[in-house]
């Protein structure tokens, strides 16, 4: 296979966790991956239970379906195959740490423009010896927290105190509930390996919503704690769901060199395989991962890993309510991006590199015009927190584009050649102006200024050769900084005004003259009025 496992989340001897962000990003961060909305496919649960070999029957299956292609070969390979993919191996010691996600993505696109990214997570098996039980309760709450579907791989039944491990999530959960009237989490997928009882259900999906019903069922002489867990397992997912699967035979069991090939495998086992997976990754029945009522993307799975990580690298087990403000800020962080990239996008499309110079009010006209809509959309997405959590982020976005505008207007004014000019022009203008009155004051006599004259005019012309050298050159940068400065000073202070004031006595010695031509017009037409009355 051409992808690989990669480590996401690490583990450490000092019981603690850390996020390889750098991983994360290469992966999710892809031009082809980034904007598709996901569907997280994570399988958790004890260790030692067959989490990696089940995901890598997964991996088979999606490069079957959404690589290659197939429309004829049967998915889950051939019969003397070895198993590859994610790490796993026989025996009683564990293999996987932390948190591990298959580094290649695979994409589907839907008829009606969808396009969606589906990930591959596998996590660090449960109640190992090396692992405490916030360790295993860290990686569980990781792994449910950013997957669409949880599969929770159960061995030969599932227990009370299965259900125990929920309780996190379930109360998490109902305060998400509270806060936006949404589910927080999509599917949980209980899947019972090793069914040894299917005289009373029957392999398969089937038998197991029979065994899920049994399990979940809310009676009278249970204790209220029990009651309010399965009440709240309910109300937390928009699917609950469970799957028995057969044992895959003694082979696979004791065969010290059990490499994962089918002919070791049962042929029950193999069946419940082509049921199972497509019922999870056909794609008809791919699951979005959803926040608030809204579809992730992929680029914005990265902050979500890096809030909930925040919280989770403690000494205890955050409370529902740290998870919940952690998701909240996450959420408006992704909403905070998704806004300054409309803004980016669509200032780019009026002032960008390629763009001809725009007035000042123009750009800030269209500034304004951007920025409303990238607000408009801030405010429009569904978010946690309630309004005076968002509030402050939206005061930031404020300012965020704020200081990109100033950016834009440094970049627009770069282009105006007329200002690009005002140096060389001032310059050059001194160096013009002293050479006329230096010629002025020799006719008069006036030797000394007019020598002066001539200074300031040997000066500016030197100046004027300096600037065009840094400009050419790029040296001194600093020093073409401050003649530049000078220039400016020059020009708003002296010839600016000069300008101006000439500019106007010209236009009212035009309009002067203009009205008195008006004037003796109609003078002479009057007179000729008269003259033709007489006559």
């Amino acid at each position: 296979m051409p992808g690989t496992a990669i480590q996401i989340i690490n583990t450490s001897e000092e019981h603690t966790f850390v996020l390889n962000e750098d991983a994360l990003s290469e992966v999710l961060m892809r031009d082809e991956v980034k904007d598709r909305f996901v569907c997280v496919v994570s399988v958790a649960g004890a260790f030692r239970k067959g989490k990696s070999f089940l995901l890598d029957f997964f991996l088979r299956y999606l490069y079957s379906k959404y690589v290659r292609h197939d429309v004829v070969t049967d998915w889950i390979g051939d019969e003397n195959e070895p198993l590859t993919g994610f790490s796993w191996r026989g025996g009683s010691e564990r293999d996987t740490t932390g948190i591990l996600m298959w580094s290649e993505i695979f994409l589907h696109d839907y008829p009606n423009g969808d396009k969606v990214a589906i990930i591959l997570l596998d996590t660090q098996g449960a109640f190992d010896s090396q692992s405490t039980v916030r360790d295993c309760a860290t990686v569980f709450a990781l792994s449910t927290m950013v997957s669409s579907v949880q599969i929770y791989n159960l061995s030969q039944n599932i227990q009370e105190d299965d259900l125990q491990h929920l309780q996190l999530f379930t109360e998490y959960g109902r305060l998400a509930l509270a806060d936006t009237g949404k589910k927080p989490f999509q599917r949980l997928q209980f899947l019972v390996r090793d069914w040894s009882f299917p005289y009373e259900a029957e392999y398969g999906a089937l038998g197991g919503d029979k065994i899920l019903k049994r399990r979940l069922e809310v009676s009278d002489k249970q204790h209220p704690e029990l009651q309010s867990l399965r009440r709240h397992i309910a109300a937390c997912f928009m699917e609950v769901a469970c799957f028995l699967m057969p044992h895959p035979g003694l082979s696979v069991a004791t065969n010290p060199k059990f490499d994962g090939r089918l002919k070791d495998i049962t042929p029950e086992f193999k069946q419940s395989l082509r049921t199972f997976v497509p019922m999870l990754l056909s794609p008809d029945n791919l699951v979005y991962k959803e926040i608030s009522g809204q579809r992730v993307r992929a680029r914005d799975l990265i902050q979500y890993f890096q809030s909930y990580m925040s919280i989770y690298k403690g000494n205890e087990l955050p409370e529902p309510k740290s998870m919940l403000v952690a998701t909240a800020e996450a959420n408006h962080l992704t909403a905070v991006a998704s806004a300054k990239e409309l803004y980016n996008q669509l200032m780019e499309e009026v002032c960008g590199g390629t763009k001809p110079y725009l007035s000042t009010a123009h750009l800030e006209a269209e500034h304004f015009r951007i920025k409303d809509q990238a607000l408009f959309q801030f405010a429009s997405k569904r978010k946690m927190g309630g309004e005076e959590f968002s509030e402050k982020f939206r005061q930031q976005l404020d300012l965020d584009l704020e200081d990109s505008y100033v950016t834009y207007k440094a970049h627009n004014e770069s282009k105006n050649i007329f200002k690009a000019a005002r140096t060389p022009a001032v310059y050059f203008a001194s160096a013009v102006i002293c050479y006329v009155l230096s010629g002025i004051f020799g006719l008069v006599g006036l030797y000394t200024f007019a020598n002066f004259c001539n200074l300031v005019m040997g000066v500016a012309l030197l100046t004027l050769a300096l600037w065009a050298y840094i400009r050419y050159s790029g040296e001194m940068g600093d020093f073409g900084v401050k003649l530049d400065e000078f220039a400016t000073f020059m020009w708003e202070n002296f010839m600016k005004p000069i300008y101006q004031g000439c500019m106007e006595k010209g236009i009212q010695h035009v309009a002067t003259h203009a009205a008195e031509a008006a004037v003796g017009g109609r003078t002479a037409s009057s007179a000729m009025n008269g003259k033709v009355k007489k006559s």
